[in-house]
């Protein structure tokens, strides 16, 4: 092994949660397959799958990993901030691509299979494969027998997403387009390690929604930008979730687990040295009443003391006994939400205003100021706003993302 690969440091990840519970739970005969932009340089990599959620034991038949097609063209259209894919503008080439294409095993206990029970998380072996920063890889994962689909996470940004294809299809290049689709959801799959040089770390972002759509993202493509390369940014969110509570019934199930129960496992980060933690808002803005939504009772509206005290004993003491520095984000306007209420903006602001002072956190991360309006800070800033009044739009994200201190990503 070379002696300047000596640290193991995530260079991907998302949180694990309840998958939207629809009619159909099982799949079967069905290829995944997500690409993973390496951001650093390496020489080994280990794979973390989790099915914390599950209820069932989740066999993985077959799983690859294999630097995709074309794939300095593929991450420099990333870096600039495209969309497309090279395979888009390279069809021409589809063959040589294939002849190329060199999938790697990856291994469980030497076993090219690996089930992973309910509730559990299960780390591959690790495998020799030299990474070069900026590198797309494919993570293919094969499920040939039925499979509850229960454990996963729905993320986007201009660098998430996969696809899915009915059939085995994880040793080829490229997807049959007439048995393949796209999807958000990410499925088992929770973190990528590599081995790498002792200078590299990675950044958490913990949180829900807000964070599980964009903004991490456009922070991985300004670190790439800006020439930040020894910081890979490691996204822990799920949509719907809350500090102080989780809700019980399949109507909610995939807004996941509350915090209590998530910190201590999203935590699991290899060489991570900080988080951000945005989080708190769907505490606020959830409960309506029992008359309104039986699951939603006003009982769950908290203080902004409620959300003070669980951010210091479910967040802060853990990160300490981690050795992270923490690091607060401040919850961002939701004025005009449709249960936007006067009282819900004055739990916020105050609040935001302990996330801004408190010294148990190394600092802030003010995204509510980068995305608030001038003349009226209840609200979004104008081509801030997705549409929603709680969301922000891609130009919001980019801001949030170019808001983070550099003394984060150093």
């Amino acid at each position: 092994m070379p002696e300047m690969y000596s640290k193991w440091v995530a260079c991907w990840g998302n949180a694990t949660s309840i998958t939207d519970r629809k009619e159909a739970t099982y799949a079967k005969d069905l290829t995944l397959r997500y690409p993973i932009r390496a951001c650093f340089s390496g020489n080994k990599l280990r794979f973390h799958f989790s099915n914390l959620t599950g209820t069932e034991p989740v066999t993985i038949s077959e799983a690859y990993v294999a630097k995709a097609a074309h794939s300095p063209a593929t991450s420099t259209q990333f870096i600039n901030g495209a969309q497309s894919t090279a395979s888009e503008t390279c069809a021409a080439h589809l063959d040589t691509a294939q002849s190329e294409y060199a999938p790697v095993a990856i291994t469980f206990g030497g076993r090219t299979s690996g089930t992973i029970p309910a509730g559990e998380e299960i780390l591959s072996d690790e495998i020799a494969f030299d990474v070069t920063a900026g590198e797309t890889l494919d993570v293919s994962l094969y499920f040939a027998g039925f499979t509850q689909m229960n454990a996963g996470t729905a993320i986007t940004g201009p660098l998430s997403g996969g696809k899915y294809s009915y059939g085995n299809f994880a040793k080829s290049a490229t997807l049959p387009d007439d048995l393949t689709r796209k999807t958000n959801w990410i499925y088992f799959l929770n973190t990528v390690d590599i081995l790498t040089e002792e200078k590299n770390f990675a950044l958490v972002c913990f949180g829900d929604s807000i964070t599980a759509q964009d903004w991490p993202d456009y922070l991985t493509l300004r670190c790439a930008r800006e020439g930040f390369n020894n910081v890979a940014i490691i996204r822990r969110a799920v949509s719907g979730t809350r500090i102080l509570r989780e809700y019980s019934c399949i109507t909610y199930a995939a807004y996941g687990l509350k915090g209590a129960t998530r910190f201590p496992i999203e935590m699991n980060v290899a060489g991570a040295r900080a988080v951000i933690v945005q989080h708190g808002i769907n505490d606020i803005i959830h409960p309506v009443g029992v008359e309104v939504n039986r699951f939603r009772p006003w009982s769950d509206m908290p203080t902004a003391d409620d959300l003070i005290n669980g951010v210091r004993s479910l967040y802060i003491m853990h990160a300490r006994k981690l050795g992270l520095k923490v690091y607060s984000g401040t919850l961002l306007p939701i004025y005009g939400w449709r249960t936007y209420n006067e009282n819900r903006d004055i739990i916020r602001m105050a609040f935001n205003q302990w996330l801004r002072t408190a010294p148990e956190f190394d600092g802030c991360v003010d995204f509510d100021k980068a995305v608030r309006g001038h003349e009226n800070p209840k609200a979004f800033s104008s081509g801030f706003d997705s549409g929603d009044h709680l969301h922000p739009s891609a130009r919001a994200y980019e801001a949030m993302a170019e808001c983070v201190p550099e003394k984060l990503l150093t």
